[in-house]
């Protein structure tokens, strides 16, 4: 029986040196920001972009738009968990629940992202609790 050849991760630094994206800054920015929260975070690239997990994983960029960058948290790959309702504060409105398992924030730019660091922060401590 032949022997499966592994081809080696992409780590997620030479996956944003590679990256060909208008926001580039502001991925390298929410990526510092998001392995700042705590220091269980851990990083890899899943689904074709970076994604942050605990036990779990729990935050995925979504970089397909060139005008905004998307953060999707949700509680692992194939959750049949909830957040229950009110469980994440949410004083500013930053969150767009996607369903019961996972929410989005969106970015615009450094201002914007700049602007809701503090919410973001407040809301993936939050959300971390529950993967």
């Amino acid at each position: 029986m032949a022997e499966k050849i592994r081809k080696p991760a992409t780590t997620v630094q030479s996956f944003i040196d590679a990256l060909d994206h208008p926001l580039k800054h502001e991925i390298v920015a929410l990526r510092q920001l998001l392995l700042g929260v705590d220091p269980k975070i851990s990083e890899e690239i899943k689904w074709n972009a970076p994604s942050f997990r605990t036990s779990e994983h729990f935050a995925t960029m979504h970089l397909r738009a060139k005008d905004s960058l998307q953060l999707i948290l949700h509680l692992g790959a194939k959750s049949k968990r909830a957040v229950p309702p009110g469980a994440i504060a949410d004083p500013d409105g930053l969150l767009k629940w996607l369903g019961t398992d996972r929410a989005s924030i969106s970015f615009k730019g450094p201002e914007d992202l700049a602007q809701k660091n503090h919410a973001l922060v407040a809301i993936v401590r939050q959300w971390i609790k529950h993967v």
